[in-house]
């Protein structure tokens, strides 16, 4: 099964061709990403507005390219996937109805995917990890434990009740006044740190449960950066290094408590950890994860830093698994700007709303 994803949640304009063979192995024969980082870069976030107008400007040079690269034409393709939901509405509308035109066309199935089923089921591109596994999906808009049981059906075990842990580094990176994106930058930075300078809280951790919460440590970030005004560029790594272990430690703590919830439930199965989103590509988060796994038991596994970040290789992915599994969606299907993984779950009251359902 032959599959072109497209993505354009956010402010990543990308296109990709994606191989499903019959034993379920996964093959990349194209992944082109256009990054908007400049055109964002001077106001510190992504401005939704033109991250829309951008899309609309590269999306059809980026989808050109991906089918070169692959060296297919389309009729030669099966499927025709795109990120319908969650994300940023100007974006998602334009690479929806692109994958419309394109299905429509050429008549091809379409597959309207859930851009967190894409993170949940990119290991099975890279790893073939079989059901059930526990997945850790840590990005920007995301922070939450989610039990994949199959395609299409997941139960989600704990969630942030405020920010998001890349929220956190983002929003830690603009305090001290590093470059966008401030992910990338506070753990460049927390290199040349000391990670014990400064005592910054780790909530929750211990405590029963699997949620978590970052809006106290990056309050913690602010009150001890304004104590030592002005700021050094040590100072700045040693708050980056204090930082990062302290947002480590916890979701190392709740990983733990996760996997051994999860062992429990499925005592015959092996147990893995899937870490998945923008933030699976730290260093230090992935160190932690993987000596929490292994003092469970249990593997840790995330995909290559390039599928953790957004893509269009995990769209045309799960674009694939999902019909492969007997789903496709009529042409009327609309964009979805919140979209929970887990629809069955209650949502969290007060700022963790966020973090529950988008």
């Amino acid at each position: 099964m032959t599959v072109l994803g497209i993505e354009t949640s956010c402010d990543e304009t990308a296109a990709a061709v994606v191989r499903r063979h019959a034993n379920g192995r996964g093959e990349i024969l194209s992944n082109v990403v256009l990054s908007q980082v400049d055109d964002h870069a001077i106001y510190g976030g992504v401005v939704p507005e033109i991250a829309a107008r951008a899309h609309i400007a590269n999306l059809d040079g980026v989808i050109r390219r991906a089918m070169e690269e692959a060296e297919l034409g389309y009729h030669e393709l099966d499927v025709v996937a795109a990120t319908a939901g969650p994300g940023l509405i100007g974006g998602v509308i334009v690479g929806l109805m692109t994958a419309k035109a394109i299905a429509f066309a050429a008549d091809k199935p379409l597959v309207a995917v859930n851009h967190l089923e894409a993170h949940a089921l990119t290991v099975r591109l890279t790893d073939t990890v079989a059901f059930p596994y526990l997945l850790l999906l840590v990005s920007g808009g995301h922070t939450q434990f989610v039990q994949v049981n199959g395609v299409g059906s997941y139960e989600r075990l704990g969630t942030t009740i405020d920010d998001a842990l890349g929220e956190a580094f983002d929003k830690t990176a603009k305090l001290l006044g590093l470059p966008y994106p401030g992910g990338p930058e506070v753990e460049k930075a927390a290199h040349r740190g000391d990670p014990k300078r400064f005592a910054f809280p780790r909530p929750l951790a211990g405590r029963p449960g699997l949620d978590m919460s970052f809006a106290g440590l990056k309050t913690a970030v602010r009150t001890q950066a304004e104590k030592i005004q002005p700021v050094s560029e040590q100072d700045i790594a040693d708050i980056c290094a204090s930082f990062q272990q302290a947002a480590a430690d916890v979701v190392g703590d709740r990983a733990h408590r996760a996997l051994t919830r999860f062992t429990q439930e499925f005592p015959q199965t092996p147990p893995v950890l899937v870490v998945a989103g923008g933030v699976a590509a730290n260093a230090r988060i992935r160190a932690v994860l993987t000596q929490a796994a292994e003092q469970a038991g249990a593997t840790m596994i995330a995909p290559p830093p390039a599928l953790c970040t957004d893509n269009a290789a995990m769209i045309a992915w799960a674009g694939a698994e999902r019909f492969a599994f007997g789903y496709s969606d009529p042409m009327d299907t609309g964009p979805r700007p919140r979209w929970p993984l887990d629809e069955t779950a209650l949502p969290i009251l007060g700022e963790g709303r966020k973090g529950a359902k988008v």
